[in-house]
This record gives C-alpha cells, structure tokens and sequence, in this order.
C-alpha cells in the first residue's frame, strides 16, 4: 500500500502561535459523560484521549467547567479543583508522550444549568447567567418529569465570572496544556452576554454591541495575562439556534463581525467558526430559531491576512476538508462524531480505510448515564464501554 496521503493538504503541518501541530484535523470537543462527581476523569477518559492523540494534529477537550454547575451533561469534567487539575495532568501527559497537541475548552452553561440538578445544589449558587431570561427547551433528563430550563439570575458583577474562566486557564496551565480554548459557542454563558436576545442589561454588559462583547473579551484578555494569544483559541456559532439563541441577521453579521476583528487585533491564536447545521437548529412557536447563513463566506474574510488561524467545524468530510483547504477557505478542520467509533481516523482517510459508521454503534454509549433519574446520581455503567473499546483498523 502507498504511503504517500490521500489528502495532502489535511497531512500538512501547521503553526497556531507557538504551537506547530503536525496535521491540520483537530478533533472536536465531544461530552462524553465520564467523570465521576466531581467532576473528575477517570482513567477511562485517560486512555481515550491517549488513544485519539497520536495522529491528529491537535486534540480539544470536551467542555470543561470553570466552576460547579448542574448541567444537563452531569458527569462533565471540571477545572476549578486541584484534583481536576491532576486527573487533566494525567492526560496530557499521556497526549504529550504520543507526540500530540492539546488544548482544554474552557466552558459554562450559564441559564442552561438547573437549580435542582445535584451540582447545582452542591454549588451552593443561583444559576448565573447575563440576564434572567430563560432559554426555552432543554430536557433535563436525570430530575423528575423531565423540567426544561428555568430562568437563572442576572450575574451582578460579570467580572466574578470571568475570574473563573482565568483561574480555569490557570488550572490548565499547571496541568501542562498546550494552549486553551473559550467556549463562546451554542447558547452558552458567554454567547448569552453576546446575544441580544438572551441579554436585556441596561449596563456597561449589554445594550450595545461594544458592551455585549465586552464579557468576552474580557474573558481573552484576562487569560491572555495567563496564556500567550497565540495559544489562546475561540469558539464561535453564530447562526444560533440551540439553547434557544439567534439575533438577526444585520445583528449577528455587526455583532460577530466586531467580536472578530477585536479578537485578531489582540492575535488570538485561532478562531473556530461552526456553519449552520440542522443539528443545533430549534423550532419556537413552529418557526426556526436559527439565524441561517453562511459563515464562512461571511467571517472568514475578516480573518484572512493575518497571523489567526480559521478553524472550520461542521459535519465535514475527508473529500471537502481537502478542497476547503486546498482553496484557502481555512486553515484546519475539527472533526467530531467520526472521532467517537474512530480512534484511527486521521490514519483510516489517509490510507483509504473505510470509516466505521456511527449507525453501527449504540447511542446509549456516547453520554454514559445522561437518561439515568436522580435515584441513580453517582452511579456509572463501566465507562469504557462505548468509549475506549473501539478498535483500530488492522492495517494501522
């Protein structure tokens, strides 16, 4: 069998700020619900993450904490602990020895956690978020009937908040992380702060486009005291849509437009743009909640030209990824479901290996204990299964 790469453009190494990645596919962070409360990994997680690393160019977490929430995910990891700290540690190590690259996604709910969930209870705090606007939908599915989400309580001082995000990137720091990623993705907190549909603050956090951005932004330059901006990367998904956020389309096109340019004139490593996908698409009142548009034709340009990387995520194949690059529409791409039954992926498009299909596999497996009720909090089914016994491709 030929050596040489099917798709030589994905195989090409690729410089994000001071961290050379040795191929351009980047796997997508994926909830995979396997830490134990609280919120620790475990050696299954650690192995995983060992399994997937040594052929991919950069590996990112999946969402991390930056403080205790109850979240619908409630066996996601966290970073606001020392022994958080150290299970990451534990991975990266084991990442670092395979020669990969690895950044943490530094992540909160915000509206979108519940005041009954247990590590919401635990926090002993209201659910924090930019305005007391509830989003509509949500199913958490470990209390009893099921609850949607419920309106959280307007955050006083938001800079309380973006101290954690910092003191997240500190954790990740110690853990030994090449670099960090913000969450400001999917209608989570920080995306509430940008969205002028989920942020009504008549203060210096919301009304204009200036002072929505100015959570995030604070949150880039607070960590970037802590990490470089070359090792500092942001999620962005602007059409909207899941955990019931979407602006119009002149707001989303000036508000995002303006987050960006702030972003690469502060060097920001990387920016990940998310393209509309039906699978974060939500129906209010029988209509789209989603702003749909396409992002790539319409933020990349702004990136262009200058020293951030685009990363660009969203159900991309093999045959496309090496067209999108080839014609200079980004730099990288993030892959993620493929990832979840495909230890070997980079390896398996390189050498022409057929992909084994997620179909093929049991959906109970992806988020381990995510339907299990209240009565059985804190109880896992062994958290390998579905998670590292996945098998590589023999030719490998």
């Amino acid at each position: 069998m030929s050596t040489s790469p099917r798709f030589p453009k994905l195989a090409e190494p690729l410089e994000v700020g001071s961290v050379l990645l040795k191929n351009r596919v980047v796997m997508s962070s994926l909830t995979r619900n396997r830490s134990r409360p609280t919120n620790v990994l475990t050696e299954a997680s650690e192995l995983y993450y060992e399994q997937r690393s040594w052929s991919l160019g950069l590996i990112l977490t999946e969402g991390t904490l930056v403080y205790q929430q109850g979240t619908e995910w409630p066996y996601a990891p966290g970073i606001w602990s020392e022994e958080q700290t150290q299970a990451w540690k534990r991975i990266v190590n084991r990442v670092h020895d395979r020669a990969g690259k690895i950044y943490c996604q530094l992540w909160s709910v915000g509206r979108v956690a519940h005041p009954d969930m247990p590590e919401q209870i635990a926090s002993k705090e209201p659910v924090w978020t930019s305005s007391t606007i509830s989003a509509r939908g949500g199913k958490f599915r470990n209390l009893p009937g099921r609850p949607g989400y419920v309106a959280g309580k307007a955050v006083p001082d938001p800079r309380v908040l973006v101290e954690r995000f910092v003191q997240g990137a500190k954790n990740a720091k110690v853990a030994g992380f090449d670099g960090v990623e913000i969450h400001a993705a999917n209608g989570y907190l920080i995306t509430q702060f940008l969205d002028s549909t989920a942020n009504n603050r008549t203060d210096e956090w919301g009304g204009s486009v200036e002072n929505r951005l100015r959570f995030a932004l604070e949150v880039f330059d607070g960590i970037s005291q802590v990490y470089p901006p070359g090792c500092i990367g942001i999620k962005l998904n602007p059409t909207g849509g899941y955990n019931d956020v979407g602006m119009s389309l002149e707001d989303t096109l000036e508000t995002y437009g303006e987050l960006i340019r702030a972003l690469v004139a502060r060097g920001t490593g990387y920016i990940q743009l998310v393209r509309y996908l039906d699978f974060f698409e939500m129906i209010v009142d029988g209509k789209k909640r989603s702003t749909n548009m396409d992002v790539w034709e319409n933020f990349t340009p702004l990136i262009r030209n200058s020293n951030t990387r685009i990363l660009l995520n969203g159900n991309i194949t093999p045959e496309e990824a090496e067209q999108l690059l080839e014609s200079g529409v980004g730099d990288a791409v993030v892959i993620g479901r493929p990832l979840i039954n495909n230890p070997d992926y980079y390896q398996r498009i390189q050498r022409g290996i057929p992909l084994s299909p997620l179909s093929a596999t049991d959906p109970k497996t992806w988020y381990v204990s995510s339907t299990e009720p209240v009565a059985k909090y804190g109880n896992l089914p062994d958290p390998h299964i579905g998670m590292t016994d996945y098998p590589f491709s023999v030719e490998v």
